[in-house]
């Protein structure tokens, strides 16, 4: 028996963008072993969707040979088709569709027999959950339960190889935990393999074998294990008594040495160049009291390190350039009682909070919980069903507008124009917020500057790579040098650099006196957070510190729960006791 599902063999693929030639893949060669999960990384851009559709024939190599559990993928490419299960990015549910006309036309397109549809719906419905809400139109699931409903389309008829492109980007924890269960039970039930992308690196330290692409080209496919390996005796965690991890980072970023810093609960995690412990005289010379820890490497680590040797670059915090009047600490956003209704539904029930300036406050939730709802409002784009909230000293239920000038806003999915060029979003933004002739000019060359746009700047903004969307939604959103931003989900489905590069402009921001309003699937970003609120069904389910939340988690078995752990607990522990 063949013990290989897939392989690649010199593959090459390119595209035209306009008049540029973009080089996807540059001679990959791989091997993704029966009866695996396999995972697939890398930054944005560096071609996992690419190979994804070249493996399910969607797509045709301008070089090299391509095998699917043992065809020719450029001579059999509707057999391949056939026989494999494709997940992408945006799967194709059709939300007038109930969840069971969808899986019912997912079953007619694969050609199942009705015969074995019942005992087929009744495993899968069971496997995600979905068994309740078989008669719920698609469009009005969360999006946890839209996810398993995808997948629950993929495997009506249970494929041999499962191609998964990023199956949990914009997914909370607790349905990540699902969705990873429902992976991992086809392939110990039903002998299957898997092959999927994520952004999401404690899900690549789950897999057998991890594939790192970068440009287009392999950078190593190992065990997560020995990817970690090198950098033993290279990682370590650090404390400085009274100063906040966040700026404890932006220090620790710039020290000599230093490959990478990240906020990691109250202290920050980095990784050495050298396998020294590093001397606290010369890493921080005004603050030689620095506790330094050794702590052993993880996977994140070693995908950092790897693509910053390889591309030399160490992630200096950009410079910021804003201009923000009053006080740190003065209330500017206020919700009292707040509430949002749909005809009967209470979509936000009542909730309270206030945020301060120069904070950054994280609004997190699961999916259907009501975050986004309560984002939309205090954005002046939803309507309040009741209670009062004010934005900049504004109520939004009366001067929405006005509001509206002190706000920069990045939306949960890219907003932008897409068939428009980088420069004309960027100069149709900043005139939409005011800005005319020398002033325009200037934040438009510093927004190209800034967010190293410049070799895009004519380019659609359609065609970007996704960490660079993310760049350009973020530079239009600050154009107007805004006193308060709203992110929501701003890093979702980008990788592990791009997000460090996001923190790094919001954190230099927020110590200028912006505030930051942000909502995250992310849940250790919530480190980066002054205090935050986490919303169930509707309601305030915890608030406060990251430290306090994380506390109410501990367990003698957990006596450091993550921020995950505490999410999880929270949100299971009131679905116990209601």
């Amino acid at each position: 028996m063949n013990d290989t599902a897939l392989s690649l063999d010199g593959v090459r693929k390119t595209f035209l963008s306009g008049r540029r030639e973009i080089t996807a893949l540059d001679g990959v060669g791989v091997r993704v072993k029966s009866g695996s999960v396999t995972g697939l990384i890398g930054p944005d851009g560096a071609g996992k969707t690419t190979l994804m559709r070249l493996a399910a024939g969607l797509l045709a190599a301008d070089a090299g040979h391509i095998e699917v559990l043992g065809m020719d993928v450029a001579r059999e490419p509707l057999a391949v088709q056939s026989a494999i299960g494709y997940m992408p990015q945006r799967f194709g549910l059709y939300e007038d569709l109930s969840v069971q006309e969808n899986l019912n036309l997912y079953a007619d397109l694969q050609g199942v027999p009705r015969s074995m549809r019942p005992e087929r719906y009744a495993e899968l419905m069971k496997m995600t959950g979905l068994a309740p809400f078989g008669k719920r139109l698609a469009g009005q699931l969360s999006g946890g339960m839209k996810q398993k409903l995808g997948l629950a389309c993929t495997l009506v008829r249970p494929p041999r190889l499962l191609l998964l492109d990023e199956p949990t980007v914009g997914v909370d924890p607790v349905s990540r935990r699902e969705l990873w269960s429902i992976v991992y039970s086809q392939v110990e039930q039903a002998g299957m393999t898997v092959l999927l992308s994520t952004a999401y690196l404690d899900e690549a330290e789950r897999c057998t074998e991890v594939i790192l692409l970068h440009e287009g080209r392999l950078l190593g496919q190992e065990t997560p294990a020995a990817f970690s390996a090198p950098l033993a005796g290279r990682t370590f965690e650090l404390h400085v008594e009274g100063m906040p991890a966040r700026r404890l980072q932006a220090l620790l970023m710039r020290a000599p040495g230093v490959l990478d810093a990240l906020v990691a609960g109250d202290r920050v995690r980095i990784v050495t160049e050298k396998a020294i412990v590093p001397d606290p005289a010369q890493l921080l010379p005004a603050h030689p009291e620095v506790q330094i820890d050794p702590v052993p490497p993880n996977f994140e680590d070693a995908f950092v390190a790897r693509l910053r040797d390889h591309d030399g670059a160490h992630g200096q915090p950009p410079a910021v350039s804003v201009k923000v009047r009053g006080a740190t600490g003065e209330e500017v956003i206020r919700v009292h009682n707040l509430e949002r209704r749909f005809g009967d539904f209470r979509a936000v029930k009542g909730i309270s909070f206030t945020v301060k300036r120069g904070e950054i406050f994280g609004l997190l939730g699961a999916n259907g919980a009501g975050k986004t709802t309560t984002f939309r409002m205090l954005c002046g784009l939803l309507p309040a069903s009741g209670g009062d909230l004010a934005v900049a000293g504004h109520d939004l239920r009366r001067a929405a507008a006005r509001a509206r000038g002190s706000v920069g806003y990045m939306a949960q999915r890219f907003s932008l124009y897409a068939n428009l060029t980088v420069m004309q979003n960027l100069r149709f933004f900043s005139s939409a917020y005011g800005l005319r002739n020398r002033h325009q000019r200037e934040r438009l060359a510093w927004a190209l500057e800034n967010f190293e746009l410049g070799d895009y700047r004519d380019v659609n903004a359609g065609l970007l790579p996704l960490g660079y969307k993310q760049r350009l939604a973020f530079a239009a959103a600050l154009m107007h040098q805004p006193e308060i931003l709203f992110l929501d989900e701003p890093t979702s489905g980008v990788d592990p650099l791009a997000r460090r590069e996001f923190w790094a402009r919001t954190n230099a921001l927020a110590e200028a006196g912006v505030t930051a309003l942000v909502t995250t699937h992310f849940m250790e970003e919530a480190n980066y957070c002054d205090r935050l609120v986490i919303m169930a069904e509707g309601e305030v389910l915890a608030e406060g510190h990251p430290y306090d939340i994380r506390r109410q988690a501990r367990t003698p078995d957990n006596p450091e729960p993550t921020m995950e752990d505490a999410f999880i607990a929270l949100v299971q522990g009131r679905e116990q006791a209601a």
